[in-house]
């Protein structure tokens, strides 16, 4: 049985609708990825799924309950970590965790110990909230979410504002966790996180564009990636990029072409060659230049797919 099961929800607001119909099902043990950008309506299927805000259209059942009419049984076999870290600043991270222990009717005290050891918050344990790093805090939410041993987790935007290192070292512990048997949904604006997913939704303006696992959705491209370097002194190069930019937007075949740091990232008709792409920069009088083929990542079919 799908542990999120979800037809046609949505959500309006007024005249404007944050989630527009969606449907999909998450199957137990799975890390599934809701990715868009801000205001897409990541936050708002989150919500709903909790029983939070009630959906103007459509059903979602969560856990075997409806979330509509049995919000609590959700909530309380579920594990939630919104975008804005919960927690008490004036309070220790042991003192926040045994604190939402409570909340959770968790009376098992060895619970609160095993938590900080997982998770490796033991060594600032002693420490007040408002005294840690965004990196700290965030471990910290992610113990208060699991404390209570849910079977699901909903993790809203969890890495937002956290340094790349602090990122990886979050996901590896989601997979920790999935080992353990925990289903997790986690939304995320960074394009990168959606490779940790076993599937990735592709949320934009409220509609589900797709659903499948990051290599399947990568294949959904309708052409071949190219990247264009520039030889030359590297403080020249983003002066010098604007114009192949302007030349791959008037070239026949090029479906999207973009400024990828030092470089130019390009979407081309699988017809189009190597060669075709040199002699069109060299038709303009622009030479130095070494065209590559490339391999797409979420953020290409993510653009693709927002295009279409």
């Amino acid at each position: 049985m799908a542990v999120i099961s979800v037809h046609n929800l949505t959500r309006r607001f007024g005249n404007f609708t944050a989630v527009d119909h969606i449907s999909f099902d998450i199957e137990p043990g799975q890390v599934v990825g809701y990715l868009g950008p801000n205001g897409s309506g990541k936050t708002t299927t989150i919500r709903m799924l909790l029983g939070l805000i009630r959906p103007s259209e459509g059903e979602a059942n969560v856990l075997g309950f409806d979330s509509a009419s049995q919000s609590d049984l959700i909530r309380a076999n579920t594990g939630y970590m919104s975008q804005k870290f919960a927690l008490y600043n004036d309070l220790t991270a042991r003192e926040n965790l045994k604190f939402y222990a409570g909340v959770y009717g968790v009376r098992n005290g060895q619970r609160v110990d095993e938590l900080l050891e997982q998770l490796g918050l033991d060594v600032i344990a002693t420490m007040l909230v408002r005294t840690l790093s965004a990196g700290w805090r965030q471990r910290l939410s992610l113990a208060v979410a699991i404390v209570h041993h849910p079977k699901l987790l909903l993790l809203d935007e969890p890495t937002s504002g956290v340094d790349p290192t602090a990122r990886r070292a979050f996901w590896d512990l989601i997979y920790s966790l999935v080992a353990e048997g925990i289903t997790i949904l986690v939304t995320t604006h960074y394009m990168d996180e959606a490779e940790y997913c076993s599937r990735v939704g592709i949320l934009n303006f409220g509609k589900l564009l797709a659903l499948d696992t990051p290599n399947n959705l990568k294949a959904l491209l309708p052409g071949k990636m190219w990247e264009v370097f520039l030889e030359g002194k590297e403080n020249e190069q983003a002066d010098r990029l604007l114009p192949l930019l302007d030349v791959m937007g008037k070239t026949e075949g090029v479906i999207r072409a973009s400024l990828a740091g030092d470089h130019l990232r390009i979407l081309a008709k699988n017809a189009i060659t190597r060669k075709e792409l040199e002699c069109r920069f060299k038709a303009e009088d622009i030479h130095n230049i070494r065209v590559e083929s490339s391999i797409p990542v979420m953020e290409d079919t993510f653009m693709s797919l927002v295009s279409q």
